[in-house]
């Protein structure tokens, strides 16, 4: 390493509490995204929250509890927002502790650059290399329109951070401010719910429409995965990978040799990803290998570059659709679930793929309070938000079925939707469809 650099590196290295001493009321903070969010500097914020007034911190699928806003229960000090929300960011948000900022992802590296304060960010990163960077890890995301934007940036480093290639991977010491050093601490891993049978069935009609040399794009879910680790034992080859998230069950299909790339127009011969999140070995995977590309979500999300590649497979999750083709994959009613994130963004790429196809997949039902409803509605719950509109949704899988939307009026959609939904709740969708004229006395 540099000696140079590592003179400027001592220079600049400072402690937790010295990094949070320079957050001041009404400013905006930048965590930043997944495995990037920093901990040690969040713990340290925590310890002085009581003393501020208006700060906002703005993040994004946390991965580990946000100890600054649990230390501020009442909100008096401090609001945390999120582009995206995971499991424990839906729990701040049920106690009212998070809230959600509406975004296509693959815009976010644009929104910061045009559109965004960052006051002092802090981003987790593996320790400085020997030419002087600091390598984004696991989610490259929008870290380094970050670093651009802010005021003030520190990083925390770490050393169980995967050191990733790509572009936009890294941040130069000279455009840092200050580095802490958290050690070395274990990555927190994500696990998958295990496939069950309605996620096997939904694998199983959807596997046979992926050809081989198709270039994937999985989302986040068992339903998705379970497609993945079904091609694994699959009659395929040559399959390209070019998605927003790097999933466990996409490191089971390279080992299982149906993986190259090489019918890839961009990358090819490399997976191609924004982020990852699972397990320490998916983590030990991504670290120093050439056969991955880690891109900004602005790289990996546009559809003018998903579109590049021929026959783009995207397979997403819908939590509730209606029988003119609304997807609603983010939110329960009022209560924010997820985000938009990229599901939109691939299927308008998969669809201008050449011979590329797009699948949105839903459970028939869904059970809440001992009662059992149909994620097959007539007409969407009041407030729910609509992720994929109509016009954009293509093929649409339940255990019952596969339909393709495009190029169909809303009568054939309504009939189509109804013959998937689960046979219990059939009739009563078909006699909604006829009151609110969905449905027409035309036969088709």
């Amino acid at each position: 390493m540099a000696t140079s650099y590592l003179g400027e590196l001592k220079r600049k290295q400072i402690s937790a509490d010295e990094a949070a001493a320079h957050v001041k009321s009404g400013d905006w903070v930048e965590y930043g995204f997944g495995l990037g969010q920093p901990d040690l500097f969040d713990r340290a914020l925590a310890a002085r929250v009581a003393t501020l007034d208006r700060v906002k911190i703005r993040g994004c699928l946390a991965m580990r509890p946000r100890a600054a806003v649990e230390a501020d229960p009442d909100e008096r000090h401090l609001t945390y927002l999120s582009w995206y929300f995971s499991g424990l960011e839906r729990k701040m948000h049920d106690r009212g502790l998070a809230h959600h900022i509406p975004m296509n992802f693959g815009e976010a590296p644009d929104n910061y650059r045009r559109f965004i304060d960052v006051d002092l960010a802090v981003l987790k990163t593996a320790p400085m290399d020997e030419h002087g960077f600091f390598n984004f890890g696991p989610s490259v995301t929008y870290h380094k329109a970050i670093s651009e934007k802010a005021k003030t940036l520190v990083v925390e480093t770490d050393a169980s951070v995967p050191y990733v290639f790509g572009i936009e991977n890294a941040v130069h010491i000279d455009d840092v401010e200050y580095v802490l050093d958290a050690g070395a601490s274990a990555m927190p891993e994500l696990k998958n719910p295990a496939a069950s049978a309605v996620d096997q069935k939904v694998a199983e009609l959807i596997a046979p429409e992926i050809p081989s040399g198709a270039c994937v794009q999985i989302g986040i879910g068992a339903m998705p995965n379970a497609v993945c680790e079904l091609l694994a034992t699959a009659p395929i080859k040559d399959l390209g990978i070019h998605t927003e998230m790097f999933v466990d069950s996409l490191v089971s299909l390279f080992e299982a040799g149906k993986v190259t790339g090489a019918h890839k127009a961009t990358n090819r011969y490399q997976m191609t990803y924004t982020f990852a999140a699972g397990s320490k070995h998916m983590y030990d995977f991504l670290d120093r290998n050439a056969a991955c590309f880690a891109g900004p979500v602005d790289y990996t999300n546009l559809p003018n570059h998903i579109m590049q590649n021929d026959r783009v497979i995207s397979i997403c999750n819908a939590a509730q659709i209606d029988l003119s083709g609304q997807a609603c994959s983010e939110s329960a009613g009022v209560r924010q679930i997820s985000g938009t994130g990229g599901q939109l963004q691939f299927v308008r790429g998969a669809y201008a793929s050449r011979e590329g196809k797009s699948f949105i997949c839903l459970a028939s039902t869904y059970e809440r309070d001992a009662h059992r409803a149909s994620r097959i509605v007539a007409r969407i719950d009041d407030c729910n938000i609509v992720t994929t509109p109509r016009t954009d949704v293509m093929y649409v899988v339940t255990e019952y079925g596969m339909v393709n939307l495009k190029g169909k009026s809303v009568p054939e959609r309504a009939r189509a939707l109804i013959s998937i939904a689960h046979p219990d709740f059939r009739e009563e969708l078909e006699r909604q469809a006829r009151e609110y004229r969905l449905i027409s006395r035309a036969v088709f």
